[in-house]
């Protein structure tokens, strides 16, 4: 590799590693969560983390928030935030919420659905290995994003 090309190649990296907090930045999201559950408190710490600004609410009857945000029964994970118009539905890695942040889809929001070990808040195993689907509007469901082993 040329020294050219070695400096744009390390400024590229530089630029992507510098928008994910930039994204995060002021954008607000609210996260409805069950108040004995550890694993949602450690994915909204992970939020706050990254930038957001993050408001955590204890609810008793989750089945209603998911209700209230039309989350499909078969993409219910533990948790359930709202970002930008979007819901974010379980344990959704903060590569998946920056990747829609920048797209802005229009879909209804991601999901991971369960409590997949090793994912964000679970965790955060590098040999973790789930899917994160984007839901649409009118319910339909594609994989957003894959999350496969770090090698």
């Amino acid at each position: 590799m040329r020294r050219r090309d070695f400096l744009l190649f390390g400024a590229a990296i530089s630029s992507v590693l510098m928008i994910q907090p930039a994204l995060a930045s002021g954008e607000s999201m609210v996260v409805y969560k069950d108040p004995s559950c550890g694993c949602c408190h450690e994915w909204a710490n992970a939020m706050k983390n990254a930038g957001f600004s993050v408001v955590s609410k204890d609810v008793d009857d989750m089945d209603a928030v998911k209700k209230r945000f039309a989350v499909p029964a078969d993409m219910q994970g533990c948790h359930t935030a709202i970002l930008a118009g979007y819901f974010i539905e379980g344990h959704v890695p903060l590569e998946a919420i920056t990747r829609l942040l920048v797209e802005r889809p229009d879909i209804a929001g991601l999901a991971v659905p369960g409590m997949p070990s090793g994912s964000l808040g679970m965790g955060d195993n590098p040999g973790a290995s789930y899917d994160v689907f984007a839901v649409g509007k009118d319910g339909a469901r594609s994989v957003y994003q894959a999350v496969r082993p770090r090698s």
